[in-house]
């Protein structure tokens, strides 16, 4: 008979697993979608659409002037990575670009297993009663959106985001410049489009 009671060997790669998927949760889910019918090699010049950053919800506790300076530097940095300069006062942008910082607030059930039928697994003949328990967990999570319009029609042609969990506020000023640097570079990765 096959026992499958806790050794050490077993536990091991169990916690490894587990600590990977916990890890890989953490990073920010990107997504990515544009008008493919737009030549974007066409595309030069930049602006910032007005309002530059729009908060969802418009909240004055989420507003930060910190906040939209971070995110103007992050933004302008990646996109002369990418061949496209800020136009200047006097010329007309090929582009007018905008962010959005979105708080939304999700709910997930858990469900936990409390016993259960043992069984001869564990090398019991008799099984066992058990209880399952099942729970709301109230979350937030936050969304970095930069959204790329054409100067000339006005019509978004490239929208890049990022979403994760909410995590506290207790980060440094050098933590969250490096956050929002780290995040604006994962969103624009696929810009142009390929």
């Amino acid at each position: 008979m096959l026992s499958l009671s806790p050794s050490l060997p077993l536990r091991r790669p169990l916690f490894l697993l587990c600590a990977a998927f916990l890890t890989a949760c953490q990073a920010p889910a990107v997504n990515h979608d544009f008008d493919a019918g737009r030549d974007f090699a066409a595309y030069r010049s930049w602006a910032w659409k007005t309002p530059a950053l729009r908060y969802q919800p418009d909240d004055p506790h989420l507003q930060s002037d910190l906040t939209e300076q971070r995110l103007r530097e992050a933004v302008d940095e990646q996109l002369d990575q990418r061949g496209l300069r800020i136009a200047k006062a006097d010329t007309t942008p090929g582009l007018d670009v905008q962010g959005f910082l979105i708080i939304d607030n999700r709910q997930q059930q858990v469900t936990t297993n409390y016993g259960g039928p043992f069984g001869p697994v564990w090398g019991r003949p008799w099984g066992g009663g058990g209880m399952i328990e099942t729970r709301n967990l109230d979350y937030q999570v936050t969304t970095l959106q930069i959204d790329l319009y054409d100067h000339k029609d006005g019509k978004l042609v490239w929208r890049g985001s990022a979403e994760q969990p909410t995590q506290g506020d207790s980060a440094t000023p050098e933590q969250r410049a490096t956050a929002i640097r780290s995040t604006v570079a994962k969103i624009l990765s696929q810009y142009p489009p390929h």
